[in-house]
């Protein structure tokens, strides 16, 4: 879960000890509106400057299959103007205030987040509830939008290489299940994809009761109540009722394929599947996957990369979803590197944790890297407002910012060995071998 918070920077390493010196409490207050938004309220004064971050909670696991990509989709929409802003003048108002503006889609949700100048706060809560309730769902911008996806997908899918792992993985891996596609969507979806059901999904979903609302920075509590109240006391809730998720299905059997692409070295992609963000063994799992293949002196890089020779890069990571996850092996071969030797090479480290116990070091060095993430996340008003978010959003639970890291400063190494015997098993596992398409057999 932390890994998910970070904001892809580290910092130099310090000992445990330094660190607990310097880990604060977050400050919030939050609250609900009447129509279900909820308002979460972080007072940092250091700097004038005042970020907005809004979370929507749908993300692609709420599209309808044949209609994939709408998430990523609406991302795009939202931009292109509402009642009161011209398309493109969301970018214009905040750059011309001095700010940046962005938005992200993954499985489980949407956001949106604007960071500028502490007085220019009442402008960033405008912008945002004008888009909330009078975007303009038209032909054209839907249109338009639908082409510029198509052309992501194209550039950052179709045409670089293994671009199609984790499209081919979780197809595979939640088969008939949740989570059986990723946000980009698909080009035959995005192709058939109507007009109606786009206004139909911004009605769903694009609520006050369907998202949370953090104000974080250069603030004072009171107003700041009270801006929230202004511009969005009066949006009208869509009161949809969200769909039930199926529990996922574990140990359906191992799935292996090979995929032939247009790629230059034989890789190897390996996904168990593993609970969702909210269940506590998704913790000790983060841990496990930090000591098999996060960095060079990790288990996986030195075997495979150091001492055998057998693979340029490897590593491991977890990619936890709301419902469900991955716990992510990967390993890129030298072109002469035999595939199923490689493939055998990883199995056996990720089975050596049932054999080999974690050593103190190893526990000592994650534990240390758990807390540097963290610290990393709070030294920026837009990383405490997506935590923030987020521990809402996921665990209904906003003070989990100043717990969490607790947590997992508890496990143990037992803790960590019993996340692998019960999930990292081969039943448990899709194996997907990328092969250069030049050295097919016919």
């Amino acid at each position: 879960m932390l890994k998910f918070l970070t904001i892809i920077t580290y910092i130099m390493f310090i000992s445990s000890a330094e660190l607990s010196t310097q880990t604060a409490k977050i400050d919030f207050e939050e609250f609900d509106l009447a129509n279900g938004l909820h308002v979460i309220l972080h007072k940092d004064n250091t700097n004038p400057i005042v970020s907005v971050d809004i979370w929507y909670h749908v993300g692609a696991k709420d599209e309808d299959p044949g209609r994939t990509g709408f998430a990523h989709l609406f991302e795009h929409m939202m931009f292109q103007g509402s009642g009161n802003v011209k398309k493109t003048e969301h970018f214009n108002y905040i750059q011309n205030a001095g700010g940046t503006l962005n938005g992200t889609t993954n499985q489980d949700r949407t956001n949106y987040f604007e960071t500028a100048p502490s007085n220019q706060l009442e402008l960033l809560l405008w912008l945002e509830s004008d888009r909330m309730s009078t975007l303009q769902v038209t032909q054209e911008n839907f249109d338009n939008q639908r082409e510029v996806v198509k052309e992501e997908k194209r550039q950052r899918y179709d045409n670089v290489p293994y671009g199609s792992r984790w499209g081919e993985m979780m197809k595979r891996l939640f088969k008939g299940q949740t989570y059986e596609w990723i946000p980009i969507g698909s080009m035959e979806d995005l192709n058939s994809a109507d007009l109606n059901y786009a206004q139909e999904f911004y009605r769903k979903y694009y609520s006050p009761d369907n998202a949370v609302l953090v104000i974080s920075g250069d603030i004072e509590y009171d107003n700041a109540r009270k801006l929230a109240g202004k511009y969005f006391g009066d949006l009208k809730p869509a009161s949809t009722v969200k769909r039930k998720y199926p529990e996922l299905i574990f140990n359906q059997g191992e799935v292996k394929d090979v995929i032939y692409d247009n790629v230059q070295l034989p890789a190897v992609y390996i996904g168990y599947k593993i609970p969702g963000t909210t269940n506590k063994d998704i913790q000790e799992l983060e841990m496990l996957s930090m000591i098999m293949g996060d960095g060079r002196s990790s288990r996986l890089y030195r075997d495979i990369v150091y001492d055998k020779k057998t693979a340029k890069s490897a590593g491991s990571f977890i990619w936890d979803n709301e419902v469900g996850g991955m716990f992510i092996v990967t390993a890129t071969a030298f072109k002469n590197t035999n595939a199923d030797s490689l493939l055998e090479d990883i199995t056996r480290i990720v089975d050596s944790f049932g054999k080999e116990p974690v050593t103190d070091k190893e526990l000592e060095k994650v534990k240390n890297s758990v807390e540097n993430d963290y610290i990393n996340n709070m030294q920026t008003i837009m990383g405490k407002a997506d935590a923030l978010a987020s521990f809402w959003t996921f665990h209904k639970n906003t003070g989990l910012i100043n717990t969490m890291v607790d947590e997992y400063l508890s496990i143990t190494k037992e803790d960590i060995l019993k996340e692998k015997k019960k999930y990292l098993t081969s039943d448990n596992r899709v194996v997907i071998t990328y092969l250069p398409k030049n050295g097919k057999e016919n």
